[in-house]
C-alpha cells in the first residue's frame, strides 16, 4: 500500500489540475471570442471604412469567413502559413470590378521586424489595385521570404475564390 500511494496523490492531483483547467478554458472561452470578433471588426472598419457588413454561408479552405458589403466588395478573411504555422490571419478585399481593394492584418504571429514587415503600409500598397495573381517581385521582402510569400498566397486564395465565384455571388 505504500508504495502505490504516491502514485495515487499524485493521479487525485492531475485529475484536480485538470478539472480547474477545464474549469477555466469553459469560463475564457466567449471572452475570447469576443474580443476576435472585436479585432476582425476592427480591422473590417479600418481598411474598408463604416459599412453594412454581411458574413456568407460559404465556405473554403483557408478561408475563415467571407464578408460582403453593400457596395459589392467582397472581403475574405483568411488564415495562412507564413514563416509560423497559420502565422498570417488577413482580410483581403476585392471591388466590383475584380481590383484588390484593400489589405488588412488582424493577426500576426510572425518575426517581430522581419516578418511583421508585411503590414507596412508600403508593403500592402503594392498589392492595392492588382486584378490577377501576377505579383511584382518586390512583394517578396529580402529576409522575409516566409512572410511575403504567405501574403502573397493570402492574395493568390482570395483572387482565385474570387474568379471562381464570382458568376454565382457571395
Amino acid at each position: 500500500m505504500k508504495k502505490l500511494f504516491p502514485s495515487i496523490v499524485l493521479a487525485i492531483v492531475c485529475i484536480a489540475v485538470s478539472g480547474l483547467l477545464a474549469f477555466a478554458n469553459k469560463l475564457t472561452q466567449p471572452k475570447i471570442a469576443q474580443a476576435n470578433e472585436e479585432k476582425l471588426n476592427r480591422s473590417l472598419t479600418d481598411v474598408f471604412g463604416d459599412a453594412d457588413y454581411r458574413i456568407s454561408g460559404k465556405s473554403f479552405e483557408n478561408v475563415n469567413r467571407i464578408i460582403t458589403d453593400e457596395k459589392n466588395r467582397v472581403i475574405f478573411d483568411i488564415t495562412v502559413d507564413g514563416y509560423e504555422k497559420n502565422g498570417i490571419q488577413a482580410l483581403i478585399g476585392i471591388d466590383s470590378d475584380g481590383k484588390i481593394c484593400g489589405i488588412g492584418i488582424v493577426s500576426l504571429k510572425e518575426t517581430a521586424g522581419v516578418g511583421t514587415k508585411i503590414k507596412d503600409d508600403k508593403y500592402i500598397q503594392k498589392y492595392i489595385g492588382l486584378d490577377n495573381d501576377n505579383f511584382p517581385d518586390d512583394t517578396v521582402i529580402s529576409g522575409a521570404t516566409y512572410s511575403s510569400k504567405g501574403m502573397r498566397n493570402a492574395v493568390s486564395v482570395a483572387m482565385n475564390i474570387y474568379e471562381s465565384q464570382k458568376g454565382e455571388g457571395f
